[in-house]
């Protein structure tokens, strides 16, 4: 099934021991990093730290709506990140979501998901959820308790940072139309960008909360998720106090019986947010590599991923060879870290960007090896599970197999139009499977179970 011993150059594998040598040393660093930053509580455990006593407390209550009552918050943005939210917070609260988009406001309205996600669909039709989407600001934002702002970041490459245009624009009208409501961001932004906007507005009402979900799975991660952080001025007691109030509101949302709280400051949450998705695109990028090695020297690399992941310290999760990192989050928040780093010395981000490229060259050149007349792209999702195709890795191959001369089609249900980009879609798979001579696949799907001999994919494990 797997396409094999093509003569590629190992000119890009020169970030490889970079990476290697970044994933085990970050372990290492993991383990002995100073916590006096952020403040931490659990509902099994209580820190010794008496300083901490207000969180633990409040974290640990046996009634845990004792301390945040039920609010009307306003979440802005219909995205992934927001309506996800938005979801989780209405099973408790009065839930406004705003976006300028009638047709996913109508749609939410309707108790349908605008995207692919299983758990958002489910209790948008089943859950009692007392969520109300709409246009209209003035209908959202009054009397709002909090103001979610879940817009998008996309980063700008010419000023080399996130544009944060958007969240700008809704924190200005926040502030115009409900000047004492407590604005959350949820939206990626750079590092020091909190302090800096609270500044510009002269307004301390507002704290950062990072999300780490994943594409297709959003809401579950919020039901059940791995940590909730809030920065905050830790200086302050009633900054400290009203980000564990909205700890506690996501937590009252949740599934999951026992959840981290973390308090910090506010770049430290801006950081956590951008270094962990840059750890996940290293590791990404690291069994790619290890991949790449495999498949140069005729090794069958799920072998090799078996036994490396054996070791506990490093896990079997994360580890299925991809075309690439990509999805909305993790090529963004990479190039926004290293820009972060600029004047720092660092070797390791840019290895991990540059390793995402060398990735694609090189699975683009293997499928190029095969001397194919058509190549048929199938479907252009970065994960199973999920319609969001934004940078997908696949969408960079493509191009890169139509710049040397190759016709590209492509096979996706999920798209109406007949063209994406320039490519044509074939929206019959028979005809599709009968047009491509080779079928390149991210993912493997047991469709694709007829056309085994024509078909390109590293997915060795059959899952994310």
């Amino acid at each position: 099934m797997f396409v094999k011993n093509w003569d590629i150059s190992l000119k890009g594998l020169s970030a490889l021991k970079k990476v290697f040598a970044f994933f085990f040393s970050l372990v290492i660093l993991l383990s002995v990093v100073p916590t006096k930053a952020f403040a931490t509580a659990t509902d099994d455990s209580i820190t010794d730290n008496s300083s901490l006593s207000v969180v633990n407390e409040c974290i640990n209550s046996n009634d845990s709506t004792s301390y945040s009552a039920s609010k009307k918050i306003t979440v802005v943005g219909l995205g992934f990140v927001g309506l996800a939210n938005a979801v989780l917070l209405a099973q408790h609260n009065e839930v406004y979501a705003l976006d300028i988009v009638k047709e996913k406001v109508d749609m939410v309205n309707h108790k349908i998901s605008p995207f692919v996600d299983s758990e958002i669909s489910f209790y948008l039709k089943n859950k009692d959820l007392n969520l109300t989407a709409t246009t209209d600001e003035s209908l959202a934002y009054k009397n709002a308790d909090y103001i979610v702002v879940a817009t998008p970041t996309d980063y700008d490459i010419e000023k080399n940072s996130f544009d944060t245009s958007t969240v700008e624009k809704v924190i200005s009208r926040s502030i115009e139309l409900n000047p004492k409501a407590t604005i959350v961001i949820k939206s990626t932004i750079p590092i020091g960008y909190t302090q800096k906007i609270r500044e510009k507005f002269n307004n301390k009402n507002i704290i950062f909360s990072p999300e780490f979900l994943r594409e297709g799975k959003a809401l579950y991660d919020n039901l059940y998720p791995s940590r909730i952080i809030v920065g905050c001025d830790l200086s302050n007691e009633e900054s400290k106090n009203t980000a564990l109030d909205f700890a506690q509101l996501l937590k009252n949302g949740s599934n999951k019986k026992s959840v981290s709280v973390l308090l910090t400051d506010f770049s430290e949450a801006e950081s956590i947010k951008l270094f962990s998705n840059s750890y996940l695109a290293m590791r990404v990028a690291y069994f790619n590599e290890l991949d790449t090695y495999c498949e140069i020297n005729d090794m069958n690399s799920k072998q090799v991923i078996d036994g490396v992941c054996a070791d506990e310290r490093i896990g079997s999760h994360y580890n299925n060879p991809s075309f690439g990192y990509g999805g909305y989050c993790l090529p963004k928040d990479t190039k926004q870290l290293l820009a972060n780093f600029q004047g720092i010395p660092n070797n390791i981000i840019q290895s991990i960007v540059s390793a995402n490229e060398t990735r694609k060259d090189f699975i683009a050149n293997s499928i190029s090896k095969k001397q194919p007349k058509t190549v048929g792209i199938y479907k252009l999702a970065m994960k199973s599970g999920s319609d969001n195709f934004r940078q997908s890795a696949i969408i960079d191959v493509m191009k890169k197999i139509s710049d040397k001369g190759i016709k590209v089609v492509v096979y996706d249900p999920s798209l109406k139009s007949d063209k994406f980009l320039d490519y044509a879609i074939i929206k019959d798979f028979d005809e599709f499977a009968k047009a491509s001579d080779v079928i390149v696949a991210n993912r493997y799907e047991t469709q694709l179970n007829s056309v085994e001999d024509k078909l390109f994919t590293r997915d060795v494990y059959f899952r994310d």
